[in-house]
């Protein structure tokens, strides 16, 4: 695998021929713009805005046993709505971070000259745990007599944010070094969206659950404490390696 950091024969810059680039910039000089601005576009995308629907709906409590159960606290209101979109958000993201850490060590494994091999242990410890998350986010679910199988507004957006970083992960050509920091990102934003998770919770009266997602928190803070330092030693060994 070739690192994305090596010199080669990238020729997108202007600068790559300097006598097209001068003839480009003199007749870029003498033409006349075209009338106009962005307000047309912007008048489109607000007419679509304003015509359009939510992306989804929050789905009611699957039985009336588990709604019993969860109490009416816990799912009647809007702030209710909130809570299970949230969980439904969570479930889908952590679904989405056990298949990114699982490409994450195809990459590693996969990578040329042994680059990325001593993550591979502890990313498939990472990818258990992710897994291990998703599994609580769904039995949490189910207690509030929701089905973990429904689709909730805030589950479709991030699915939609999941598949850019997923794209960069399996991408072939993309280095260990440029999947850690997809990673990385994930990580933050998951580390982010517990923090919320857990107030959430605690507002909703389930302090139980409150509990286990502090837990999980914990844990996804360790694996963004490893990805950051291991994105940050790999950016430098590739330095390192191009001042050899």
């Amino acid at each position: 695998m070739q690192k994305a950091t090596e010199t080669g024969g990238n020729r997108t810059g202007m600068q790559t021929s300097p006598a097209d680039a001068a003839k480009m910039l003199k007749e870029a000089k003498g033409a006349k713009p075209t009338p106009g601005d962005d307000s047309g576009i912007i008048e489109l995308r607000t007419a679509y805005i304003e015509d359009s629907g939510p992306v989804g709906s929050v789905p009611p409590p699957a039985s009336a046993k588990g709604a019993v159960k969860a109490g009416a606290k816990a799912l009647t209101g809007k702030f209710a709505g909130v809570f299970i979109d949230r969980l439904g958000e969570r479930l889908a993201f952590e679904r989405a971070g056990t298949r990114l850490y699982q490409a994450m060590i195809t990459k590693c494994k996969a990578a040329g000259d042994g680059e990325g091999k001593q993550y591979v242990k502890e990313l498939e410890h990472f990818c258990d745990e992710e897994l291990s998350h998703f599994r609580l986010v769904g039995e949490c679910i189910e207690q509030l007599g929701g089905d973990p199988t429904a689709q909730t507004p805030s589950a479709d957006v991030a699915g939609m944010e999941g598949a850019g970083l997923m794209q960069v992960v399996t991408d072939p050509m993309t280095s260990v070094t440029q999947s850690l920091h997809a990673i990385l990102v994930a990580e933050l934003a998951d580390n982010a969206a517990w923090d919320e998770l857990i107030a959430l919770a605690k507002e909703m009266g389930q302090d139980d659950m409150a509990s286990r997602f502090t837990e999980a928190q914990q844990r996804e803070r360790e694996h963004l404490d490893k990805v950051r330092a291991w994105h940050q030693e790999a950016t430098l060994s590739e330095s390192r390696l191009m001042k050899a």
